[in-house]
């Protein structure tokens, strides 16, 4: 008997990771996205790893390579980390910063600091979403505050727009409109975080070459002030990397249930929402319109509101593309976590 699992190409990690490393100085993979891709990257990649909990620092052996995202931390929290060697930190409000400095300041420790940038987003319902980070002028009063402390060895801004943005990438052009030149001239790194977009069955990536173009821009803009580009991406390289394999258990109507849910392997489809685009998927004219459903008794539990397939029958394999990203399990249900197996 078959049970769902996800197989994960290592040749496609590895060459998503080099797409985005050509357009920048450093790719800081956003573990959080799938922890698979972590140990994939550490092992044959140079690098980064964006993390934001203790916690997920037991997938990672090179803890300078991790860039940790600070969020409500305590005063033991951060010598833990420091003593653990990290020495990149993300910061995105004044308590925060003010507690690490305040330990920099009794200690001899060295760091590389970002401080993260709100920045307007004109798609982002707030009442939905909370936006991280410290308005222009607050970041700037601050730069001008730490750019002579020597317990900080570099200084950056970051920001994060939404993931799959597909629109906002004109950043040069705001970080100009943002900051005073004399700001930009005391910075050494500029994380723009993550947001570039895969393919989904209910997204459209064709923007993708523009948004390259944009990137590019703002690297070679802030090279001449010296200023290194960050890369924060998660989706983009987890996505395509990983498929879901699943076996239809029943087909009634125009219903077909597999042996896998969205809740264990695509949280994406009720949290985004993305759809994923189905292996083999036909057009409208060649097959006969299904919906695909998880095996739980949720409504919520939908793979596909609609995709064409011709002839399928209890026992195939419905092979789900780009479900890499986020896949994460709960226990409703009582569900099994699916396994990953990686190939070449």
């Amino acid at each position: 008997m078959n049970t769902p699992k996800f197989i994960i190409s290592k040749h496609i990690v590895l060459d998503q990771y080099q797409q985005v490393k050509d357009h920048c100085d450093i790719v800081s993979y956003s573990s959080k996205t799938n922890q698979e891709i972590t140990l994939i990257l550490e092992e044959h990649s140079d690098a980064f790893f964006s993390v934001h909990f203790e916690n997920e620092l037991r997938h990672l052996k090179d803890f300078s390579r991790a860039l940790f995202l600070a969020q409500a931390w305590t005063h033991d929290e951060i010598v833990s980390l420091y003593n653990r060697g990290i020495r990149w930190f993300v910061v995105d409000n004044q308590t925060d910063l003010n507690m690490l400095l305040t330990f920099l300041h009794t200690s001899e420790a060295q760091i590389n600091l970002l401080l993260r940038l709100k920045l307007k987003e004109n798609t982002i319902r707030t009442e939905r979403y909370f936006v991280f980070g410290m308005p222009s002028d607050v970041i700037s009063k601050r730069i001008r505050e730490l750019t002579n402390n020597n317990k900080i060895k570099s200084l950056g801004i970051h920001f994060h727009r939404k993931t799959q943005n597909m629109a906002e990438w004109n950043i040069a052009y705001e970080l100009e409109n943002l900051f005073d030149n004399d700001i930009l001239e005391k910075i050494d790194y500029i994380n723009i975080g993550g947001g570039l977009p895969t393919q989904y069955a209910n997204t459209n990536v064709d923007v993708l070459p523009s948004i390259w173009e944009k990137i590019d821009q703002l690297r070679n803009w802030l090279a001449q002030k010296n200023i290194k580009l960050i890369i924060e991406p998660g989706r983009f390289i987890a996505g395509p990397a990983i498929k879901l394999v699943t076996t239809i258990k029943a087909i009634h109507d125009n219903n077909i249930i597999v042996d896998a849910s969205v809740y264990n392997s695509d949280m994406d489809a009720i949290i985004v929402p993305v759809k994923l685009m189905v292996e083999g998927e036909l057009g409208k004219d060649e097959g006969k319109p299904y919906v695909i459903k998880g095996i739980t008794p949720c409504s919520l539990d939908l793979f596909r509101y609609r995709v064409y397939l011709k002839d399928p029958k209890v026992g195939d394999i419905i092979t789900f593309l780009n479900a890499g990203a986020y896949n994460f399990t709960t226990d409703f249900c009582d569900l099994e976590k699916i396994e990953s197996e990686v190939v070449r």
